[in-house]
């Protein structure tokens, strides 16, 4: 399982994130093994409502309990099979366009400059990790990051929600965190009319395009990329309007 290690011991902060990231990440046998463990994070941290955390124990036990090559084969058939699930955040901002690498390569600092170091055999934007290290961070800024992916992350729930599968409940929950589940709602009606991107033709076609799309198909195209790219790789350096904060616990 992917995850980051600081330099400086070990990271202390919302262990509910790091709860989340793991159920998103690629099924194992520790996860399964940390089932009840992961609950009663949950539980205790209490920042979720409660009825979704009683969903979120649900799954864990049936994760817990389930054949792992069978959770494995239902993991890459909806998250290694087109992109509209993709666990890659800037894939959602900038496809395969060059924003995406200046995306990632201050991302990457972000994390550098918090004394983590990345696991090589992920991307700088793949969710889970991006929750590993949103997990050692305040509240402050935890609120921040959510709300800045939080149009990204509203899509991808009522993408996996079309699904029916459990997999959507951690983009839920963290949008739970910042009182933003409404956002969802806005993304269905879309998400509803969307052609299928899994099937055996749609990957076809995939690869029958080109690779790569290093230019913008117009100044209009750029200027947008550029734009929310900026507003998300950039964060740091923006002064934003609005506060988001995350949920505190039920008994602050």
């Amino acid at each position: 399982m992917s995850e980051y290690r600081p330099y400086d011991g070990p990271p202390a902060g919302l262990l509910s994130l790091r709860v989340l990231a793991r159920l998103l990440d690629y099924p194992n046998a520790e996860l399964q093994a940390a089932s009840a463990e992961a609950i009663a994070i949950l539980d205790a941290e209490d920042r979720l409502p409660a009825p979704l955390r009683v969903q979120l124990a649900q799954w864990c036990r049936e994760l817990a309990s389930g054949e792992l090559l069978d959770l494995e084969e239902a993991y890459v058939e909806l998250f290694d099979r087109g992109r509209a699930t993709s666990l890659l955040l800037f894939e959602h901002v900038h496809g395969e366009s060059r924003d995406r690498g200046q995306a990632m390569v201050n991302l990457l600092a972000e994390y550098e400059a918090a004394g983590f170091q990345l696991d090589a055999r992920e991307l700088p934007d793949h969710l889970p990790l991006f929750l590993e290290y949103l997990s050692t961070r305040s509240d402050a800024e935890i609120g921040q990051w959510l709300g800045d992916i939080q149009h990204i992350l509203a899509l991808l729930t009522a993408r996996l929600e079309e699904r029916d599968t459990r997999y959507a409940l951690v983009p839920r929950a963290l949008l739970a965190l910042i009182g933003a589940t409404d956002a969802i709602d806005e993304q269905r009606s879309a998400v509803s009319t969307e052609a299928p991107d899994n099937t055996p033709q749609a990957l076809d076609a995939v690869w029958e395009e080109e690779a790569v799309r290093f230019n913008a198909e117009t100044d209009q195209d750029c200027s947008l990329q550029s734009a929310e790219g900026r507003r998300l790789a950039e964060r740091k350096y923006e002064t934003l309007p609005q506060v988001i904060q995350v949920m505190p616990s039920a008994g602050h």
